[in-house]
């Protein structure tokens, strides 16, 4: 690896590994600095099959916003939230280069309902596309 500084060769000092990936200390032979980089795997990329066929790179930052506002103010921990997207994430690996959105709307539902029922109905509304009051009691009735 060359060095983020002077652009020359580097040796490593030390390696470990870390949650972030692999990590290396590594020094510059010429300038003598010093600097840590990290090495991940590169995950396998999951593409996403919208409701209009339309396709998309799955993104863990859409599914935790939509989380995120499923459970605004109401007693759920970021763990939790953090521990349904790894879940779902995992799933999603097993299933294959493409997952339909639909998919993961029903495994995100599955897992809010057993968590909490508002933030389930929350995430409902948005993800079955509620129309009026009529779609709302349906889905109350059920929980």
């Amino acid at each position: 690896m060359k060095c983020v500084y002077c652009k020359l060769n580097t040796r490593v000092t030390d390696k470990r590994e870390s949650p972030n990936g692999t990590r290396r200390r590594r020094e510059c032979l010429k300038c003598k600095k010093r600097f840590t980089t990290y090495e991940k795997a590169d995950k396998k990329s999951i593409i996403i099959v919208k409701k209009d066929n339309r396709r998309e790179p799955f993104s863990v930052d859409k599914l935790k916003d939509g989380l995120m506002r499923a459970c605004m103010k109401r007693p759920i921990s970021v763990e939790k939230i953090e521990k349904i997207i790894e879940d779902v994430e995992e799933k999603l690996k097993s299933k294959g280069k493409e997952v339909r959105s639909n998919k993961i709307g029903k495994m995100v539902m599955s897992r809010l309902k057993k968590l909490d029922k508002v933030a389930y109905i929350r995430f409902a509304s948005v993800y079955m596309d509620f129309k009026d009051i009529k779609d709302f009691k349906e889905v109350i009735s059920e929980v």
